[in-house]
């Protein structure tokens, strides 16, 4: 199978795909779905549609068909469809993978900071789909590069922030996860470092998302809901450290740059998150030695201070629901800690 079917873009949850709908008119006669779906979907090719076919990303009436099948008046075809994935050769890279689980089906993995989830732009290796890659090929040496399936990622995680990601193994449990997720049913909290003493114990940040108008690598929240994406955002305070907090995120959508967006549309921009200004001091002093202090912070997590700590979804073979959990990466358990001994608040044992 060609491998543009595996591939989705960074960084994201449905926003790597999109639900297409159509009605079939009634005077339409009957042709294969595959050539009515090319004729109806821009820049769709014959053979990526019957990649998606065979992948379980299109069905009729609400069941899987194959290629050859004849469509009727008044069949609803729905296709999940990629959104301008960026694609790029593979290659199988050597590169360290701290995975939590795996079976036939699915590929759980501890993301480490500084790490690209695919080739992209700049970043044409070391990623954690070139590594993954080399995993299943030492699974299986009678596969090569050019015949294994790579179906495998239905979301993504910012290239600095850690935690749990899961990845497909075939083309079915691929199908079931992005439905999930698109579905908003899979279950992820993060849990962040965040500027400032935020004010309610808990709260949801309910605001459209989309690109900055300025500043196009960045994305800004539009609460009027006119402009960007519907996301919903639910956060609670774990642990109050004065001028920081560290709070609990359960993402309800999954928007690019979700929790980074909304918690700075509060006033709580991210710590150490350089692209949205949480890499220089937002709350806090004005001496000398509270700066010091911060910049040790920075120097201990020297990135984002974010974590993807829990992930739970339904598998995709046995439909009994699975459930994962890491511990919090030791730059942010570090930083935590010396924000502690700061105010005098060491965590009790």
């Amino acid at each position: 199978m060609n491998v543009d079917v595996a591939i989705i873009q960074e960084e994201s949850t449905e926003d790597l795909y999109e639900k297409k709908v159509f009605s079939v008119d009634k005077g339409q006669e009957s042709v294969r779905i595959d050539k009515w779906v090319q004729n109806h979907v821009e820049v769709a090719t014959r053979n990526k549609v019957q990649q998606a076919i065979e992948s379980g990303f299109l069905t009729v009436n609400g069941k899987v068909v194959k290629s050859n099948y004849k469509i009727r008046p008044g069949d609803e075809i729905v296709l999940m469809s990629y959104i301008n994935p960026e694609y790029t050769v593979l290659k199988s890279e050597p590169v360290p993978l701290n995975i939590v689980y795996e079976d036939e089906d699915v590929l759980v993995i501890n993301k480490q900071p500084n790490m690209v989830v695919h080739p992209g732009i700049g970043n044409f290796s070391g990623t954690l789909l070139n590594g993954v890659l080399y995993h299943l090929l030492q699974q299986n040496p009678t596969l090569t590069e050019e015949t294994l399936p790579r179906y495998g990622l239905v979301h993504r995680i910012d290239k600095n922030t850690t935690g749990l990601i899961v990845l497909a193994k075939n083309a079915d449990a691929a199908a079931h996860l992005a439905k999930q997720f698109y579905n908003h049913t899979v279950q992820r909290k993060y849990v962040a470092v965040v500027w400032g003493n935020v004010e309610n114990e808990q709260g949801t940040v309910n605001a459209h998302i989309a690109r900055h108008h300025q500043f196009r690598k960045m994305f800004a929240a539009y609460p009027d809901g006119e402009t960007g994406k519907h996301a919903i955002t639910h956060y609670s305070v774990l642990e109050r450290m004065n001028y920081v907090s560290v709070v609990e995120c359960v993402l309800e959508t999954g928007r690019t740059h979700q929790i980074r967006v909304h918690m700075k549309h509060i006033g709580h921009t991210l710590f150490n998150d350089w692209e949205y200004g949480g890499d220089r001091i937002l709350k806090g002093t004005i001496y000398t030695k509270y700066k010091q202090f911060v910049d040790n912070c920075f120097a201990i997590c020297p990135r984002c201070a974010l974590h993807a700590k829990t992930l739970g979804f339904i598998h995709p073979r046995t439909n009994e629901p699975v459930f994962f959990t890491t511990d919090l990466p030791s730059d942010m358990q570090q930083l935590i800690e010396k924000w502690r001994n700061y105010i005098g608040h060491p965590k009790a044992e």
